[in-house]
């Protein structure tokens, strides 16, 4: 079945980069949207972006517009996420997640998912 694996988080100063990167296997990887999600602890499961099957839609929340881009390389099965500018906020464990619904429309919540990744650690620091 669909396996996804994260990797590249770690620790940063604020105001520099880090690039995630998520692995998928299992099914058709261009036939779905991907995700990413972020949970801080003590606080509920956070949309950070999406981008629609195509690659032609993405999808930001507003606390990350200008900083974060998500890409997708269908060749490779790996979606990205390249985090600029990082703030001390931005620190959480990173999720990617793989669409329920194939050639579906971008989603931009977690019931829209229905396969995650370990997650992977990301601090920035001050």
């Amino acid at each position: 079945q669909v396996q996804l694996v994260e990797s590249g988080g770690g620790l940063v100063q604020a105001g520099n980069s880090l690039r995630l990167s998520c692995e998928a296997s299992g099914r058709t990887f261009s036939w779905y949207g991907m995700g990413w999600f972020r949970q801080a602890p003590g606080k509920e499961r956070e949309f950070v972006a999406a981008i629609s099957w195509s690659g032609s839609s993405t999808s930001y929340v507003d606390s990350v517009k200008g900083r974060f881009t998500i890409s997708r390389d269908n060749a490779k099965s790996t979606v990205y996420l390249q985090m600029n500018s990082m703030k001390p906020e931005d620190t959480a464990v990173y999720y990617c997640a793989q669409a329920k619904e194939h050639f579906g429309a971008i989603v931009a919540t977690a019931r829209g998912y229905d396969y995650w990744g370990q997650g992977t650690q990301v601090t920035v620091s001050s």
